[in-house]
Protein backbone atom coordinates (compact mmCIF):
# COMPACT_ATOMS: atom_id res chain seq x y z
CA UNK A 1 0.00 0.00 0.00
CA UNK A 2 1.08 3.55 -0.48
CA UNK A 3 2.20 5.82 2.30
CA UNK A 4 -0.53 8.42 1.78
CA UNK A 5 -3.40 5.99 2.72
CA UNK A 6 -4.17 5.87 6.45
CA UNK A 7 -3.72 2.53 8.23
CA UNK A 8 -7.40 2.06 9.05
CA UNK A 9 -8.31 2.51 5.41
CA UNK A 10 -5.62 0.02 4.35
CA UNK A 11 -7.14 -2.56 6.67
CA UNK A 12 -10.65 -1.97 5.30
CA UNK A 13 -9.41 -2.34 1.72
CA UNK A 14 -7.73 -5.61 2.70
CA UNK A 15 -10.93 -6.94 4.31
CA UNK A 16 -13.02 -5.91 1.29
CA UNK A 17 -10.71 -7.82 -1.04
CA UNK A 18 -10.95 -10.92 1.15
CA UNK A 19 -14.75 -10.73 1.24
CA UNK A 20 -14.94 -10.33 -2.54
CA UNK A 21 -12.72 -13.41 -3.02
CA UNK A 22 -14.91 -15.43 -0.64
CA UNK A 23 -18.10 -14.38 -2.44
CA UNK A 24 -16.59 -15.36 -5.80
CA UNK A 25 -15.60 -18.77 -4.40
CA UNK A 26 -19.13 -19.31 -3.03
CA UNK A 27 -20.65 -18.41 -6.40
CA UNK A 28 -18.40 -20.95 -8.12
CA UNK A 29 -19.35 -23.62 -5.57
CA UNK A 30 -23.06 -22.90 -6.09
CA UNK A 31 -22.70 -23.28 -9.84
CA UNK A 32 -20.76 -26.54 -9.54
CA UNK A 33 -22.92 -28.34 -7.00
CA UNK A 34 -26.62 -27.80 -7.63
CA UNK A 35 -27.79 -30.93 -5.80
CA UNK A 36 -26.70 -30.93 -2.18
CA UNK A 37 -28.02 -33.73 0.00
CA UNK A 38 -29.30 -32.43 3.29
CA UNK A 39 -29.61 -35.83 4.96
CA UNK A 40 -27.00 -38.39 5.94
CA UNK A 41 -27.01 -41.52 3.78
CA UNK A 42 -26.20 -45.11 4.77
CA UNK A 43 -22.52 -45.99 4.58
CA UNK A 44 -22.52 -49.02 2.25
CA UNK A 45 -18.90 -49.87 3.16
CA UNK A 46 -19.95 -50.50 6.75
CA UNK A 47 -23.01 -52.48 5.68
CA UNK A 48 -25.61 -49.85 6.59
CA UNK A 49 -28.91 -49.74 4.70
CA UNK A 50 -32.32 -48.10 4.72
CA UNK A 51 -35.18 -49.63 6.68
CA UNK A 52 -38.72 -48.85 7.76
CA UNK A 53 -39.83 -49.26 11.37
CA UNK A 54 -42.51 -51.92 11.14
CA UNK A 55 -43.52 -52.72 14.71
CA UNK A 56 -42.52 -51.48 18.15
CA UNK A 57 -41.78 -54.41 20.43
CA UNK A 58 -40.80 -52.70 23.68
CA UNK A 59 -37.55 -52.82 25.67
CA UNK A 60 -35.77 -50.71 23.04
CA UNK A 61 -36.52 -53.26 20.32
CA UNK A 62 -38.25 -52.67 17.02
CA UNK A 63 -39.01 -54.80 13.98
CA UNK A 64 -37.50 -53.22 10.86
CA UNK A 65 -38.16 -54.05 7.21
CA UNK A 66 -34.78 -53.59 5.53
CA UNK A 67 -33.90 -52.63 1.97
CA UNK A 68 -32.65 -56.15 1.20
CA UNK A 69 -36.15 -57.53 1.90
CA UNK A 70 -35.42 -59.09 5.31
CA UNK A 71 -37.30 -58.28 8.50
CA UNK A 72 -34.83 -57.75 11.32
CA UNK A 73 -35.08 -57.16 15.05
CA UNK A 74 -33.65 -53.68 15.53
CA UNK A 75 -32.04 -52.48 18.73
CA UNK A 76 -32.34 -48.80 19.59
CA UNK A 77 -29.09 -47.71 21.28
CA UNK A 78 -29.18 -45.37 24.26
CA UNK A 79 -27.74 -42.48 22.26
CA UNK A 80 -30.78 -42.47 19.96
CA UNK A 81 -33.30 -43.56 22.60
CA UNK A 82 -32.57 -40.51 24.72
CA UNK A 83 -32.60 -37.97 21.88
CA UNK A 84 -35.31 -38.99 19.42
CA UNK A 85 -38.39 -41.17 19.39
CA UNK A 86 -38.91 -43.78 16.72
CA UNK A 87 -42.47 -44.50 15.60
CA UNK A 88 -43.95 -47.11 13.29
CA UNK A 89 -43.49 -46.12 9.66
CA UNK A 90 -40.35 -44.04 10.25
CA UNK A 91 -37.47 -44.32 7.80
CA UNK A 92 -34.26 -45.37 9.56
CA UNK A 93 -30.69 -46.40 8.79
CA UNK A 94 -29.88 -49.85 10.15
CA UNK A 95 -26.61 -51.72 10.48
CA UNK A 96 -27.07 -55.52 10.51
CA UNK A 97 -25.01 -57.47 13.01
CA UNK A 98 -22.11 -59.46 11.58
CA UNK A 99 -22.72 -62.57 13.68
CA UNK A 100 -26.56 -62.61 13.69
CA UNK A 101 -28.06 -61.54 10.39
CA UNK A 102 -31.61 -61.36 11.78
CA UNK A 103 -30.68 -58.52 14.19
CA UNK A 104 -29.54 -54.96 13.57
CA UNK A 105 -28.71 -51.68 15.27
CA UNK A 106 -30.59 -48.47 14.47
CA UNK A 107 -28.07 -45.81 13.43
CA UNK A 108 -30.26 -42.84 12.43
CA UNK A 109 -33.93 -41.86 12.14
CA UNK A 110 -35.10 -39.58 9.35
CA UNK A 111 -37.78 -36.97 9.91
CA UNK A 112 -40.82 -36.98 7.61
CA UNK A 113 -39.41 -34.01 5.70
CA UNK A 114 -36.07 -35.76 5.14
CA UNK A 115 -37.82 -38.97 4.06
CA UNK A 116 -39.96 -37.05 1.55
CA UNK A 117 -36.85 -35.34 0.22
CA UNK A 118 -35.06 -38.69 -0.29
CA UNK A 119 -38.16 -40.08 -1.98
CA UNK A 120 -38.41 -37.13 -4.38
CA UNK A 121 -34.73 -37.46 -5.28
CA UNK A 122 -35.29 -41.21 -5.91
CA UNK A 123 -32.58 -42.24 -3.46
CA UNK A 124 -34.79 -44.73 -1.61
CA UNK A 125 -35.07 -48.30 -2.95
CA UNK A 126 -38.37 -49.15 -4.68
CA UNK A 127 -39.49 -51.62 -1.98
CA UNK A 128 -39.14 -48.95 0.77
CA UNK A 129 -40.47 -45.94 -1.10
CA UNK A 130 -43.75 -45.40 0.79
CA UNK A 131 -43.32 -41.64 1.17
Amino acid sequence: MSADIPRKLEWRIHLNRQNQELEEDEELDDEQSEDVLRSPLPNRKEGEMFGIADQLLGASRIRVMCADGKARMGRIPGKIRKRMWIREGDLVIVKPWEFQDDKADIVYRYTKTQANYLSRKKILPKNLDVF
